[in-house]
């Protein structure tokens, strides 16, 4: 019976190319989730089946691949993209199609298709959280760097405005570099550092580039207690690729890491290491790649089909019990509400959570509240 057929779902995250590490981690979380679903018995009694390619980090190929998975393999349901260039690259086809992506990264913001849902972090679940805690703690003389294409782009604006609010605010340079920057693609940078000396450094570099900033960063003899890198994309995953010690005392806002204290995330953490072992990085991109996969199976078990729209509305407004905590997708602007947290890296590689949400604050990706101290008294101190 039709019914009964195997529900088949696109997934695309890279496994090979600069962002592998990352991509592979939210491999992990999709195929946790679909596996956990499975094992209560499927959607409806249906098995949930993943139909995967690797876009090996390549925009054109995310989009040649969304499109192979719509038309050949006749999914409706795709979940993927890390870099905003691949998810920009995937949206005119899934809008093409009517088909609906998954989109589980922190993103620039200022942008909306009724076409995705956008479960990772917008600026005012992150930046805004950040720039409020490094001005006040460090000072508001800020560095930027990042890598070279939109989503570095646009969330260096969204920073370097936010710092600009505060009184004594400066900022002392903005430089980018290649997807595949080496530690000697930073050397000038360093230099550069080293004669502005900024309060802090705001980082927007991806993949595996990031590694070889941190490294840079140590080679040149800095201290993060005085002058540390903070950034939104420097995760468990890269942090991973460094080396013992090259992280600690830099700061990461984000709304999961895996050190939340919570029996719901350990839990799931001891889940994915019994399925994948101890050598995965979970972290925040993981995480809303396990828990879209859960809030899309239970719209279907509503819905009974994944037809866009049908499925659509029973995603609009759905809530999960997901590791960070309870998630809910804002029926307006198709994004999650999400728990802002700051944590610095510690000796092993983990984070330290320094503030963190008191309740989910609503996605905002438009910004129409764009100062700071908006949503400083939902962060609660932990540690400093």
């Amino acid at each position: 019976m039709a019914d009964r057929d195997p529900l088949r779902v696109g997934i695309l995250y890279s496994e090979t190319g600069v962002t592998s590490t990352i991509g592979l981690s939210q491999l992990q979380g999709a195929l946790l989730a679909i596996e956990e679903i499975n094992a209560a018995g499927g959607v409806d009694g249906r098995e949930l089946v993943a139909v995967r390619y690797d876009p090996q980090s390549n925009p054109v190929r995310y989009a040649q691949l969304a499109e192979k998975l719509i038309v050949q393999d006749r999914v409706n349901v795709i979940f993927g993209c890390y870099m905003s260039s691949s998810r920009k690259a995937v949206i005119p086809v899934i809008e093409k199609w009517n088909k609906l992506l998954f989109y589980p990264t922190l993103y620039e913001g200022f942008e909306y298709s009724g076409n995705v849902i956008y479960t990772g972090a917008a600026p005012n679940q992150n930046s805004v959280q950040l720039a409020e805690f490094m001005t006040t703690n460090f000072g508001s003389r800020v560095y930027l760097i990042g890598s070279d294409y939109i989503y570095p782009y646009e969330s260096n604006r969204i920073m370097g405005e936010l710092v600009m609010q505060r009184p004594g605010s400066e900022k002392l340079g903005e430089r980018y570099v290649a997807l595949d920057a080496t530690e000697k693609d930073y050397r000038a940078i360093m230099d550069d550092i080293r004669d502005k000396r900024p309060d802090f450094i705001f980082s927007t570099v991806v993949g595996d580039s990031t590694a070889s900033l941190y490294r840079a960063y140590a080679e040149a003899g800095f201290d993060p207690k005085t002058m540390p890198i903070s950034s939104l994309t420097t995760s468990e995953a890269e942090i991973s690729q460094m080396g013992p010690g090259v992280a600690t005392g830099h700061f990461t806002a984000a709304p999961y890491f895996q050190s939340i204290d919570s029996p719901a995330n350990q839990r799931c953490l001891a889940r994915l290491r019994a399925r994948f072992g101890d050598g995965c990085v979970p972290n925040l991109c993981w995480e809303a790649s396990y828990f879209q996969m859960h809030i899309f199976a239970n719209a279907f078990r509503q819905a009974g089909t994944d037809g866009i729209a049908e499925i659509l509305p029973h995603i609009l407004g759905s809530e999960f019990d997901a590791p960070q905590g309870r998630v809910k997708i804002d029926p307006t602007n198709h994004h999650t509400c999400l728990y802002p947290r700051i944590g610095r890296v510690d000796a092993q590689g983990q984070f330290t959570i320094v503030r963190q949400a008191t309740r989910a604050v609503y996605p905002d990706p438009y910004l129409v509240t764009h100062s700071l101290g908006d949503w400083t008294a939902k962060l609660d101190t932990l540690e400093l």
